[in-house]
């Protein structure tokens, strides 16, 4: 069998078990989900030796520091898996739940119900543990899935996509519904983007060439983010000690993930005393500052920024600086060179506050904490399917309702129009 025939055959076994799991109840949904993970505790040994073989595959390769943390299963990481999975076992089941509902005057009954959205297929690199989030969070809000995961990580999620089919058949999981790519010939990817017939949405997780290729290759609809150039404006009324707690984490915690942050902007009447005193906790942390000419006045041992590093995700132990004037210089900064992911105001001005919020056109904005709780567990909603920066028809961190669509159900009583 040709790789085009194994995605098609791959798409129309999606399709049908997709129908099957749209009429399965929460009640059985829900104990799939629990023999998920019970399936991933069961098998965490092999998991994690999976993980090393990629490991070592990744370091003789020369993947860098970003991406083998990526890459990484720890004992803790398996555990938040299966934390995750149990956290969506426990959550509202979309499907099925009437967002509104009208009477018309010739009496006819109009509801506006969740359904979900069918067949859906996650494409994406490094971190395994997306292939249960994606996994889990389908198949709660009634989708199937089709996985595709990088070649760094194939093993890992490989061993990940057997243990949950193996645990979800044994409670009524239908056949197919969960199915990964095995092979790591990259024209698989085309050849999804081209399963119009079959699929209804892709999401892409990854570096944003790859979001880019599928963007510009794919017949069948995308939520996506590029990337995540993330900023943290300091404003003039900020508590200086919050600011460098929230830097330092925005910025050190993981800065390999797309809701780091990647540059600071200062006002300028507290630059002088809050980039000494910021620049020395990111020595302490080896972070690389990138400053512009007014930033480097104040801390000379900055390097100078470039017009690239306003727009650049370092994914990396890099920060770009910059002093800006006032608020209404931080917003147009963050509109022009962001790219309307997570963004965040320290400031104890509550009119500063509503004007960052209402003005900044991100998909998460925050005041007064880190841009790195843009997570859909971190939003409550058990786990995430991604993070999308578009509009339509999802934004922000993606949970279950962002993978249900509606359909309208219409009540009469032999109503004709005329």
């Amino acid at each position: 069998m040709s790789l085009r025939e194994e995605i098609v055959s791959m798409g129309r076994n999606a399709r049908a078990a997709s129908r099957k799991l749209a009429i399965l109840s929460s009640r059985r949904k829900n104990a799939i989900l629990q023999a998920m993970a019970d399936e991933l505790e069961a098998r965490r040994d092999q998991i994690l030796e999976a993980n090393r073989q990629d490991m070592e595959a990744g370091r003789s390769v020369g993947l860098s520091s970003a991406m083998l943390d990526r890459l990484e299963l720890t004992a803790s990481r398996i555990d938040s898996m299966i934390r995750g999975i149990r956290n969506v076992t426990a959550l509202k089941d979309p499907v099925g739940s009437k967002i509104s509902r009208w009477i018309r005057p010739n009496g006819l009954e109009i509801v506006k119900v969740r359904v979900p959205i069918g067949v859906i297929s996650i494409i994406y690199e490094s971190r395994p543990n997306v292939t249960a989030d994606a996994a889990v969070l389908c198949i709660k809000a009634g989708n199937s899935v089709i996985l595709r995961g990088g070649s760094e990580a194939i093993h890992s999620n490989l061993a990940i996509a057997d243990a949950l089919q193996a645990g979800g058949i044994r409670q009524g999981l239908p056949e197919h519904a969960v199915q990964i790519v095995r092979s790591t010939d990259r024209e698989a990817v085309r050849e999804l983007c081209h399963l119009d017939e079959y699929l209804d949405l892709i999401i892409p997780r990854g570096g944003e060439g790859l979001i880019r290729f599928i963007t510009a290759n794919s017949r069948v609809p995308v939520i996506k983010h590029y990337k995540g150039v993330c900023h943290v404006y300091v404003d003039e009324s900020a508590d200086l000690e919050m600011a460098i707690r929230i830097c330092e984490n925005a910025k050190c915690q993981r800065p390999g993930v797309c809701n780091a942050i990647e540059t600071l902007l200062v006002h300028q009447k507290i630059a002088e005393q809050f980039l000494p005193r910021m620049a020395d906790m990111f020595r302490r942390h080896n972070v690389e500052l990138r400053g512009d000419e007014r930033s480097r006045a104040i801390v000379p041992e900055m390097k100078a920024a470039t017009e690239e590093d306003w727009y650049a995700e370092y994914l990396d132990l890099i920060l770009a600086v910059r002093v800006v004037s006032d608020l209404d210089s931080a917003v147009e900064h963050i509109n022009h060179y962001g790219s309307h992911h997570s963004d965040a105001i320290v400031t104890g001005s509550d009119k500063a506050a509503r004007r960052f919020t209402n003005e900044v056109d991100s998909a998460t904005v925050y005041v007064n904490a880190s841009t790195r709780f843009t997570d859909g567990g971190e939003f409550g909603m058990g786990a995430e399917i991604g993070i999308s920066t578009d509009k339509l028809h999802a934004r922000g961190p993606m949970g279950l309702e962002e993978l249900t669509t509606y359909k309208y159900i219409i009540y009469g009583s032999g109503q004709i129009r005329e």
